[in-house]
């Protein structure tokens, strides 16, 4: 059994990690980051399908088939189908779609696995969960305020170049181009992580019964965060709007990320 859950976890981990490398192939078409998220997500297939396997054999020997088996196969069968799609039909946004919903099953069905089981272990899921949860939001933050910097640095950069006022301080900057190019990445990185924990936060508090707790102050600014942070990517990468527009939409983003911190002193989630 615990063989079974570190096998479960990293299945998670390294699902995460592909989702990782497929945004930053969705955003700036990275072949070399595709090929990565591709790697590995046939890895996760290969565990997955071990785990699979293994799971379902052993449940046949003692009883029948559960939910959380049920879930298994259906989390199975989209990464088989998005490993088919970008082997035959090269139609990379499905793939990487398919595989958020299939990474938010997985995630959903390890609080499924125990809801049915003692308190204790429930209660023992719900905490490494809250744990994952907070790990994720936290370097989502430093990331994107990293990012945030670049945008700052970049907008005051912008402005002295076009008065044409070339002091000492200009000239230590980066280029723009460097400097769009880090606040890319650090969207690249931050928004999947920031989308992740929102997710198990969401999740959880649905299987916990408090649902209510959806309509807290805390959770409506993560998805705001969330939702102007995705305009940002979509902006970028389907619109193809200039650097000094991305960058004011990266601080506007930001503000509400600062908008949704702040929530957590008039907030009842945590």
């Amino acid at each position: 059994m615990f063989t079974q859950t570190l096998l479960y976890d990293a299945i998670l981990y390294v699902y995460a990690l592909s989702l990782l490398f497929y945004f930053s192939d969705f955003i700036n078409a990275s072949r070399k980051a595709k090929r990565i998220g591709a790697g590995l997500l046939i890895f996760v297939w290969v565990l997955q399908t071990t785990y699979v396997t293994v799971r379902t054999v052993s449940h046949f020997q003692l009883t029948p088939v559960s939910t959380f088996e049920y879930w298994l196969w259906f989390s199975w069968l989209l990464v088989t189908v998005s490993l088919v799609i970008s082997r035959f039909f090269k139609i990379d946004y499905i793939v990487f779609f398919v595989n958020v919903i299939g990474f938010a099953v997985l995630a959903l069905n390890l609080y499924s696995s125990t809801n049915s089981g003692q308190s204790p272990e429930l209660w023992k899921t719900t905490r490494e969960l809250l744990y994952v949860h907070i790990s994720l939001v936290l370097c989502a933050y430093a990331v994107l305020t990293i990012g945030a910097l670049f945008a700052g640095m970049y907008l005051f950069l912008h402005s002295r170049l076009k008065s044409k006022q070339w002091t000492k301080s200009v000239r230590r900057l980066p280029s723009l181009e460097m400097m769009e190019r880090y606040m890319d990445r650090a969207v690249i990185v931050g928004v999947p992580l920031l989308a992740m924990s929102v997710a198990i936060a969401a999740v959880s508090l649905i299987v916990e019964g408090r649902a209510a707790l959806l309509l807290d102050l805390k959770v409506l600014t993560s998805v705001a965060t969330l939702a102007m942070f995705i305009a940002f990517v979509y902006q970028r990468a389907a619109q193809g709007r200039p650097g000094p527009q991305m960058a004011w939409l990266y601080i506007a983003s930001f503000m509400m990320l600062l908008i949704n911190l702040l929530s957590n002193y008039v907030s009842r989630f945590h």
